[in-house]
């Protein structure tokens, strides 16, 4: 079994461990083995210029043909034309991680709710 997602130019990764973990970020440049340099771009993502360690990162199936050390006004006209952002909503991880953040937002009365309309919907498979 040969890897699919590599450490490339363009490849957008998701944050996982810092300040800014949870924010898509692009590849901009490989530094070493264990060092990249990302950018967000800041005005969509929120994600400035920096180096990260790759251990720091998760790799997406997402990639967009940015040019070594691309400026942030590029990579931003990269993302708005590739449809990144939707991209990214698309896949299963960003769903799972929307539906993490919405169940973490509920109080305790729409969680009590919650496990109502589950009794309620187990009740009705044991019943059928």
């Amino acid at each position: 079994m040969s890897f699919t997602r590599y450490v490339e130019l363009g490849r957008v990764c998701l944050i996982n461990y810092g300040p800014d973990a949870g924010k898509l970020c692009t590849i901009v440049n490989v530094i070493d083995n264990n060092r990249i340099l990302v950018d967000g771009p800041a005005p969509i993502t929120g994600v400035h210029r920096h180096a990260l360690n790759v251990k720091r990162i998760r790799l997406t199936n997402i990639k967009i043909p940015a040019k070594l050390n691309c400026s942030e006004k590029a990579l931003k006209a990269l993302w708005e034309s590739e449809g990144v952002q939707a991209q990214w909503d698309a896949t299963p991880a960003a769903k799972k991680r929307s539906a993490h953040a919405l169940r973490a937002s509920t109080n305790d009365f729409e969680r009590f709710q919650i496990q109502l309309a589950r009794k309620e919907r187990s009740a009705k498979r044991k019943a059928a």
